[in-house]
């Protein structure tokens, strides 16, 4: 009887060792699968968020957070800080004082030109997005539609027109063009595509009709309220703005193309995910309807 309450006692106490054996097993095994679902991301975990700050041209202002939107879309990792948008020659003098962007895309070549050689871009991550035309328009509705106005009716003064001043691409354009019509001087005297479209200044004729406006929007805005007659503004304004209708095309011989080159900021901490941003600005499908709807080409 003793013998067979030894072999029973040992007989639990196998069993008890045994599944203590088992517990620590599974357990460990459970341990080490944690692990590494902790240690190593898997496909169904996010993938690490960035936010991009964008400086980018006023007349992108409507297009440009459309596109945006849809990024984040299809990309649920990026995000956009408050997209900064401004006359080309600001965004300039805002990373100069030392404000951070990882985009910067500008109305005009000679603008970021100006980003190249100050060091603010990447030059080798620059491409041109988009072009653009330059239009005069009159408010909408108003006593001007329907007739063709020329350049040279402009600078002849039958209208008051307003134009962006100097830090705005839009109104560099509009004084290169004048200058074929004797509108605007250029202090070397070059006109036309050879023109800057700055430091000069207008006819005698044509200066007290002018107003200036620090941006292109500002520039379409005093058309659209009749402040004055006219304004010289991009294609893409017309889709922007509202409220104005074009009343002709400027000649594209009498400016520089209008392009839109885009760039990573040379301070940026997201630089392949701002390259990634550009490229896909230029060579998605559902961007590009973006970028048309808005009065963009691409280029």
């Amino acid at each position: 009887m003793r013998k067979t309450r030894i072999v029973a006692a040992a007989a639990a106490l196998a069993l008890a060792g045994a599944l203590a054996l088992a517990g620590c097993s599974t357990g460990g095994a459970a341990d080490e699968k944690d692990g590494d679902a902790q240690g190593q991301p898997s496909a169904q975990q996010p993938a690490e968020q960035v936010e991009l700050q964008v400086f980018a041209a006023n007349s992108l202002t409507k297009a440009m957070a459309e596109a945006q939107a849809l990024y984040s879309e299809q990309n649920p990792g990026v995000t956009f800080a408050d997209t900064q948008y401004e006359a080309s020659g600001t965004l300039n003098e805002m990373l100069g004082a030392g404000q951070y962007a990882d985009v910067l895309i500008s109305a005009s070549a000679g603008t970021m030109d100006a980003a190249v050689e100050r060091g603010y871009v990447d030059e080798a991550t620059r491409e041109t997005l988009f072009l653009n035309d330059l239009v005069i328009v009159t408010k909408e509705g108003g006593p001007l539609v329907g007739k063709d106005v020329t350049l040279a009716d402009i600078a002849g003064g039958a209208y008051t027109v307003s134009i962006g001043d100097e830090a705005v691409p839009a109104g560099n354009y509009a004084c290169q063009a004048l200058t074929t019509v004797g509108g605007y001087i250029e202090p070397d005297g070059k006109t036309g595509p050879d023109a800057t479209g700055k430091g000069g200044q207008f006819s005698e004729v044509l200066a007290p009709l002018v107003t200036l406006g620090a941006k292109v929007g500002d520039v379409c805005k005093y058309a659209e309220t009749g402040d004055v007659d006219l304004a010289l503004v991009y294609s893409s304004d017309v889709y922007r703005m509202g409220g104005v209708e074009i009343v002709s095309v400027v000649p594209g011989d009498t400016h520089k193309k209008i392009q839109y080159p885009g760039a990573v900021c040379s301070g940026s901490e997201h630089a392949e995910a701002a390259q990634a941003f550009l490229e896909w600005c230029m060579t998605d499908e559902d961007c590009a309807k973006i970028w048309q709807k808005w009065g963009f080409e691409l280029a």
